[in-house]
């Protein structure tokens, strides 16, 4: 009897043991007895399959889970065929109707040559199959050319002949410009213009990859090295003959640049766990929302990476200094909106057209279409002009709170304050010009764009002052 008491509570512990293993491991267990119902399913596995674990226990899985009709059930085939699978990807729906990807290793359980049962371990593949055939997608859509950028302004004309230029050769380009200047549009445009336009065209947001998937995406991965890892070609190997867009290119780790510089240095990629390199024939451009030399200082791009990809470098201005071209793009939005909404909105209010050329447009082209789109929304459908009480509130908001007072000037305080000081003119304006930047740049937390910004200045005319007057940020 106290055998029998020892053994049930030993038998407890292991039952535990194996239970808080089950729940601890990063893959998912499902196993099924000979029937096909469920009676181990694991936490990992329920997470992967966003089910409820006491919606699958003791459930046939063909009850809770719906197979393609090309696909069945891994478990279900194993029970059938009686054979161990290694490394299948498999495809299906939970009860909610999600997809999901998996790849598994299936096991049929045997006691004295009897069928008990089958177990599944499984990884999860989901996002990188979602990502892979967000990306397939976009093979063949591209449909900006260099006639849809709208513009007649000097700056932005000087730029697209710049990026026609550039769409002659093969050199990679790095595109730099603010949110919302249209980076992909010119992208799209250089692709179309060039030789590879009957080749894919795949764009990838580098800011929007996980960690742990970026190198799989970007590059593939063989069969075997890792758990769960399968065949499957990378982005550079989709691009084959055509073109790779990395937006935000900043974003990558300094460790994945490296391995993004040595495939554009070699023209060929490695899949992650292969020995042996596979030669690409891709155009990469890459774009990048902040000032590459600024990227550069503060970690987020390479060097070497900026050099190798800056061979061709398209700066897209931002709107506030291309205003001329506001009254374009507006109408640009009206007709494209008209046409949308079966609208026969004509134009602007004198008022709309002064608050626009005032306003800042923090977030560019992009920003402007959205207030136009809006203010469309709201119009009534006997009225042909957008009004000032059209726009959004947090345009408006933003307008009212803008400080339109000119700059006052500080030269009488300066002079009372050095009214004893006897020097040249031109030290006098050297003391007054350093006093300014530095005041400038210390209310912008020390932010070289900002500080151009308000000064009235280039990047390279503000660092060339501050590198004369040996103003600098301890």
């Amino acid at each position: 009897m106290e055998n029998t008491k020892m053994t049930i509570e030993y038998l407890r512990l292991l039952n535990s043991m194996y239970k808080r293993i089950l729940d601890e491991v990063e893959v998912g267990v499902h196993a099924v007895d000979a029937s096909g119902n469920t009676v181990i399913y694991n936490n990992k596995m329920a997470q992967i399959e966003s089910m409820d674990i006491q919606d699958v226990m003791n459930k046939n899985l063909l009850d809770v889970f719906m197979f393609k009709e090309d696909q069945s059930s891994t478990l279900v085939k194993a029970l059938q065929d009686r054979r161990e699978t290694k490394n299948v990807k498999q495809t299906y729906f939970n009860n909610k109707g999600r997809e999901i990807t998996t790849n598994n290793n299936t096991i049929p359980i045997y006691e004295n040559e009897e069928l008990l049962g089958a177990v599944e371990i499984a990884n999860d593949v989901t996002k990188l199959e979602r990502l892979i055939k967000g990306n397939i997608t976009l093979k063949g859509t591209t449909r900006y050319t260099f006639d849809s950028i709208t513009g007649t302004s000097s700056s932005i004309k000087e730029v697209i002949e710049g990026a026609k230029r550039a769409a002659r050769t093969s050199s990679y380009v790095l595109i730099v410009g603010e949110t919302g200047t249209g980076k992909e549009l010119f992208a799209q445009s250089i692709h179309n213009a060039s030789n590879r336009f009957s080749g894919p065209f795949i764009s990838q947001n580098c800011a929007a990859l996980p960690d742990n998937l970026i190198e799989s995406l970007l590059f593939g991965t063989k069969r075997g090295a890792f758990t769960g890892a399968i065949d499957q070609p990378g982005l550079f190997e989709q691009a084959n003959g055509g073109t790779l867009l990395l937006d935000e290119i900043n974003s990558l780790n300094l460790n994945l640049q490296a391995k993004l510089l040595r495939a554009l240095q070699e023209k060929t990629i490695r899949r992650v766990g292969d020995t042996k390199d596979t030669p690409v024939d891709v155009r990469v451009i890459a774009n990048i929302n902040e000032d590459p030399i600024d990227a550069v200082t503060n970690n987020h791009l390479r060097k070497d990476l900026y050099y190798r990809l800056g061979v061709v470098s398209v700066f897209i201005p931002p709107l506030r200094e291309r205003k001329e071209d506001i009254p374009l793009l507006v109408q640009h939005f009206l007709k494209k909106y008209n046409e949308l909404f079966q609208m026969n909105v004509k134009g602007l209010s004198d008022e709309v057209i002064q608050s626009f050329m005032e306003y800042e447009w923090a977030g560019n082209v992009r920003e402007l279409e959205h207030i136009i789109e809006a203010a469309m929304n709201i119009i009534l459908d006997d009225e042909d002009t957008i009004r000032y009480s059209h726009l959004p509130y947090q345009y408006r908001s933003k307008m009212q709170g803008k400080d339109r007072s000119t700059p006052s000037t500080s030269v009488d305080n300066f002079l009372k304050e050095r009214a004893d000081i006897t020097a040249s003119l031109k030290d006098q304006m050297d003391y007054f010009e350093k006093s300014y930047i530095e005041h400038v740049w210390e209310k912008n937390d020390y932010n070289i764009s900002k500080t151009a910004d308000v000064l009235g200045l280039s990047r390279q005319s503000l660092q060339y002052r501050l590198k004369k007057l040996k103003i600098k940020h301890e």
